[in-house]
């Protein structure tokens, strides 16, 4: 009976390095494209994108409506005498006429201008709207995909976890049979057993909740195939956190979206302030009776619109703009300084979850393979009981569960810089 213990606590104590294993550099993907990949995919097909994108082409097509002409009117008049029968009179009167002319508005020599570059902010508004949208779908893609990532590696670690209890239920039966253990050993190693059952299945349900928004934001049909995420690898990012705050002060599409708007509510104080010059109207009508016995007249008219309710239109209008123009730097500032803070935030949690990776490579799962292997020996020659055993066993697996949640933790946390700051860090 001690023969055949000693055999099944001999190989328990080679299986958990080979199942679980010390993590280490993860060796290269074989699709190493598979997330650059799916990208491109969600930039393509993601209809939040896609109306986003199709709003900033309908905005680029305003400043040359905004900077043109208005329209010119063409006038057809006729004029009858004697009776309300057309060209009555035409022949024997030079009061009846048929006219032919024209008119047309023309603003403020300024004001023109002044609504195109509007329109032009305005595009450059929804440029940035744009592009903030694109961004924060493809960072819901990289932690919908990171995430999907740890939940696979996850359910790996469950699997070989089964394997792993079912050698430590064979080991408590062992040393029950040899007379040194008692039947609750074998329950509690069963009982364990049953609740890996149950993280696995809460693991599937997680991680099919993470595939339909995968899908969602990819647009695919929720009945096609799972996404296959490749293996986590950790990103070293090379760049402090003043750098990263020197680039997302150019490159934040809020931030740009909110300097645009001050540019544009500028330019909105001067076209108010032209408001206070008139606005001129051309016409002219060539007017002809009967060319036999008359000859015809030709009319132009200038006229003028004049701004005589400044009190009540103009000056409110310019008082209105400067109060937006105002708003708009408050809000540049305040989105500088939201921005600031976030990336501070992620900058924080990515340094400190790389501290923590390398805590746990080097320390803390090397001493709880360590400590489970002595807990092995000292098991098999009955000097610590199964209690002891079993904890040491469930701080591997625990350990090796938190390494690859706190990696995917890391690699969202740099998506999100690469979010606030418009750049790559892989």
């Amino acid at each position: 009976m001690k023969l055949i213990f000693r055999s099944v606590v001999a190989s328990f104590l080679l299986i958990p390095l080979a199942a679980i294993g010390r993590p280490q550099e993860a060796p290269p993907s074989d699709q190493p494209g598979r997330l650059a990949d799916l990208l491109a995919e969600g930039e393509r097909n993601n209809p939040q994108i896609q109306a986003a994108r199709h709003e900033f082409e309908a905005a680029k097509q305003v400043p040359t409506q905004a900077s043109t002409l208005p329209d010119p009117q063409v006038v057809l008049q006729h004029v009858s005498v004697g009776s309300p029968r057309p060209f009555a009179g035409y022949t024997n009167s030079d009061f009846a006429y048929i006219g032919l002319g024209f008119s047309q508005d023309i603003p403020y020599p300024g004001k023109l201008r002044l609504r195109g570059e509007i329109a032009k902010k305005e595009a450059d508004v929804s440029q940035q709207r744009y592009e903030s949208v694109r961004r924060a779908v493809l960072m819901e893609i990289k932690g919908a995909y990171f995430q999907l990532a740890y939940l696979a590696k996850r359910r790996a670690i469950l699997d070989g976890n089964g394997q792993l209890l079912r050698q430590v239920e064979q080991a408590a039966e062992a040393h029950y049979r040899s007379g040194m253990g008692n039947q609750q050993e074998i329950i509690q190693a069963q009982l364990q057993q049953t609740k890996l059952l149950r993280e696995t299945t809460d693991n599937e349900l997680e991680a099919g909740k993470i595939q339909a928004a995968l899908k969602r934001l990819l647009n695919r049909p929720q009945a096609s195939s799972d996404i296959e995420p490749a293996e986590l690898q950790e990103t070293s990012a090379s760049y402090s956190y003043d750098q990263l705050l020197s680039v997302a002060q150019s490159n934040n599409s809020e931030i740009g979206a909110a300097q645009k708007m001050v540019e544009k509510q500028g330019i909105k104080v001067e076209a108010a302030k032209k408001d206070f010059y008139p606005d001129f109207n051309l016409q002219y009508m060539w007017q002809r009776t009967d060319p036999t016995q008359f000859r015809a007249y030709y009319m132009a008219t200038v006229g003028v619109r004049i701004p005589i309710y400044r009190g009540r239109k103009q000056q409110p209008e310019l008082a209105q703009a400067q109060a937006e123009q105002s708003s708009a730097k408050s809000e540049y500032e305040t989105q500088s300084q939201q921005v600031a803070f976030q990336l501070r935030q992620h900058f924080l949690s990515a340094e400190k979850s790389a501290e923590l990776l390398k805590i746990y490579r080097e320390g803390l799962i090397p001493q709880a393979h360590a400590e489970l292997q002595a807990g092995l020996a000292a098991y098999q020659s009955n000097r610590q009981d199964f209690q002891a055993l079993l904890a040491s066993f469930l701080d591997v697996l625990k350990l090796d569960e938190e390494y690859w949640q706190t990696l995917a933790e890391h690699e969202t946390a740099l998506a999100q810089i690469e979010q606030l700051a418009g750049l790559s860090l892989r």
